[in-house]
């Protein structure tokens, strides 16, 4: 079982014969890794402290998007050191037991997955809050966000073990399966969010020349318009980051591997990566109150630092306090 798997693995990873030609690739990954490893932690880091702060953010919202958030930490603490200490072995010519490849690659899958899960729970959910709208908050309760959350974590978890199963061929087809299920389920959604979304500004935009009564009504509305967009956006980074990796994953597994197909691998497995670290700059951008919240935690720690000290000094005993 293990050979099979290290077998597989081969269409993915380099040989030794290919290391001389892809020796600049390696050593680029690893760079790009060790900075995304902080920049995925640190930002994601304050982004669940704003977002745990923000009382604008719908609950449901707020759970989702923690959960979003914990897991890029993960990627951050466990993923990415993980593919870069591959990559080193990869480098130095270092044979790696398949055993201990296998262990260290559930973590690596577990918490990649549980990203990607994420970003599909979020989509549904803003999806929903548009479609139904006034009927939301009676179907999508907080208990339930919490329930899918959990599911979420454990379809992660399948995900990774089952490279721990025999038979090389049906792990690639049930991951295959999943991920093709997920991405058509967030393109359809997000095509139907972006007509829903058309068709509510326009209804908004003839309420608002008409009666003042409903201007509460309308603009809790554009509130939850605004940050449907602003998820759109995240949508976008993940497409952008995981459909290189996938769509060369499919073109290994159909036409067989090569050393540019290896290299361009490498490069997409580091770009999505990135998406660890774009989602908080998202975040920031496109929603108003989760910003707010991030400056004000820059400027508590910026006053902090900066604030000047105080000397108090006791003339009767002549000594100097300082005072922070």
């Amino acid at each position: 079982m293990s050979e099979l798997f290290c077998n597989e693995s081969l269409d993915y990873f380099p040989t030794y014969t290919e290391l001389k030609d892809l020796r600049s690739t390696f050593i680029t990954n690893c760079i790009f890794n060790n900075v995304l490893t902080h920049t995925s932690i640190m930002l994601n880091i304050v982004t669940i402290y704003a977002i745990h702060k923000t009382s604008a953010i719908a609950k449901t919202l707020k759970t989702l998007l923690l959960s979003l958030a914990f897991s890029d930490v993960a990627v951050g603490l466990f993923s990415q050191p993980v593919y870069t200490f591959f990559l080193v072995k990869w480098l130095h010519l270092e044979h790696i037991n398949c055993n201990t490849y296998q262990v260290l690659n559930i973590p690596f899958l577990l918490f990649l997955a549980a990203s990607f899960l994420g970003v599909v729970a979020v989509g549904v959910d803003r999806f929903l809050a548009v479609h139904l709208h006034l009927r939301y908050q009676e179907l999508v309760t907080h208990r339930r966000v919490v329930v899918v959350v959990i599911g979420k974590w454990l379809c992660s978890a399948f995900f990774s073990l089952i490279t721990l199963w025999g038979l090389a061929g049906a792990q690639e087809i049930i991951k295959s399966v999943i991920a093709a299920f997920c991405f058509i389920v967030t393109f359809v959604v997000y095509i139907r969010i972006y007509f829903t979304v058309r068709r509510h500004k326009n209804q908004i935009h003839s309420l608002q020349v008409q009666e003042v009564a409903h201007s509460d009504e309308i603009k809790s509305f554009i509130v939850l318009l605004k940050s449907t967009v602003g998820i759109f956006y995240v949508y976008l980074v993940f497409l952008i980051c995981y459909l290189p990796s996938f769509i060369c994953m499919a073109v290994i597994r159909m036409y067989g591997s090569s050393t540019a197909l290896k290299q361009f691998s490498l490069y997409s497995m580091t770009l999505v990566f990135i998406n660890s670290s774009l989602n908080p700059v998202i975040y920031c951008w496109k929603m108003r109150h989760v910003r707010h919240a991030i400056m004000n935690i820059l400027r508590k720690m910026s006053w902090k630092n900066n604030r000047p000290l105080r000397i108090n000094y006791n003339r009767s005993s002549s000594v100097v306090h300082v005072d922070n």
